[in-house]
């Protein structure tokens, strides 16, 4: 199945969640969930009881959704996670976070993670001193991802813009005079996403 490209606004009506797929779009009076909370469709406004099965579904769905991450490529996802020692949705929490484009994003160099994703897939960024073009890119502490010198004045205005709206998580460093991001650490469990219940998705995935 290849990636969706639909409205991203009726993906967060799905959900009955803000996933925050739209930028500065999602804080403004304009965003769906503020008009219309109810599920797309033609029954979207009847109330459903959800199974068991339904319930965790939707999570992993949402998880999915947030990240703009494939089936296929989340399930890999949550095997690597259950082969980790400790709690699996931590370990599924962190591989996501350690994402190339979650990482432009969470520095603020990104208004949202699919530009963030289109930024990194332009070949616009270097760790390492190498150009990265593949947002799964897995990153590691000591790594040094910085916008490479050709694309600096381009993105400079766009990412001064984003960086405005978004506080940096301790185990990044920002330095927005030489547009570069310094990985100090793996995340932090305080730094993780504490709206999901990673058990429903384990749960689900372990039926």
């Amino acid at each position: 199945m290849g990636r969706y490209t639909g409205p991203r606004c009726r993906l967060c009506r799905r959900e009955g969640t803000k996933l925050f797929l739209k930028g500065d779009r999602c804080y403004s009076d304009k965003c769906a969930m503020n008009r219309r909370s109810y599920p797309p469709g033609q029954h979207g406004r009847y109330r459903r009881r959800l199974t068991g099965y339904a319930i965790r579904l939707r999570e992993k769905q949402k998880l999915k959704r947030i990240y703009g991450v494939r089936e296929e490529q989340f399930r890999r996802y949550v095997e690597e996670a259950q082969k980790v020692k400790g709690r699996t949705g931590t370990a599924l929490l962190k591989i996501l976070e350690e994402r190339l484009d979650n990482v432009v994003y969470r520095a603020g160099f990104a208004v949202s993670r699919a530009q963030a994703r289109q930024l990194v897939a332009h070949g616009h960024f270097l760790v390492n001193g190498r150009v990265t073009d593949i947002p799964s890119y897995r990153v590691e502490p000591g790594d040094v991802i910085e916008v490479k010198s050709q694309s600096k004045d381009k993105l400079r205005e766009l990412i001064k813009d984003a960086a405005e709206k978004r506080n940096v998580p301790s185990w990044l460093t920002r330095d927005l005079e030489n547009l570069r991001i310094q990985v100090n650490s793996e995340p932090a469990e305080e730094d993780l996403d504490k709206s999901i219940d990673t058990n429903l998705i384990v749960e689900f995935y372990s039926r």
